[in-house]
C-alpha cells in the first residue's frame, strides 16, 4: 500500500531552522514527483516547494531562498530544509507524491510546524 510519512516538524523560534522528511513506501520512488504543501488554519493548502511534471523545481515566492527541497532515491525520502522561519510559516506541512501527467496522487498525514515570535 502506498504511503508517505512526514517527520521533523515541531516548535521553533523566529529565525530558526527545521528539516522535514517524507519517506515513501509501497511505490516505485522514481516514478513519482514530489512536493511539499502547507495549510495554515483557515487557509487553503498551497504548494511550498516541489517538482513539476518535467522535474523542475518550483517554490512559493514567500519561501524562495529560505526553503530547499531535495530527494534521496536510495532512501525513498524527500526533504524540505527550512531556514529563517517566521510565524507566517506556521502551518501543517504535507508531502505529496504524484505520477507526472496523470491523476495518480496521494498525500501524507502532515506534520505541524509552529514558529514562535
Amino acid at each position: 500500500q502506498a504511503q508517505l510519512v512526514e517527520s521533523g516538524g515541531g516548535l521553533v523560534q523566529t529565525g530558526g531552522s527545521l528539516n522535514l522528511s517524507c519517506t515513501a513506501s509501497g511505490i516505485t520512488f522514481n516514478d513519482y514527483v514530489f512536493g511539499w504543501y502547507r495549510q495554515a488554519p483557515g487557509k487553503q493548502r498551497i504548494l511550498v516547494a516541489g517538482y513539476n511534471d518535467g522535474g523542475k523545481e518550483n517554490w512559493a515566492g514567500s519561501v524562495k531562498g529560505r526553503f530547499f527541497i531535495s530527494r534521496d532515491a536510495a532512501k525513498n525520502t524527500v526533504y524540505l530544509q527550512m531556514s529563517r522561519l517566521t510565524p507566517e510559516d506556521t502551518a501543517v506541512y504535507f508531502c505529496n507524491a504524484r505520477i507526472p501527467y496523470t491523476r495518480t496522487t496521494f498525500w501524507g498525514q502532515g506534520t505541524q510546524v509552529t514558529v514562535s515570535s
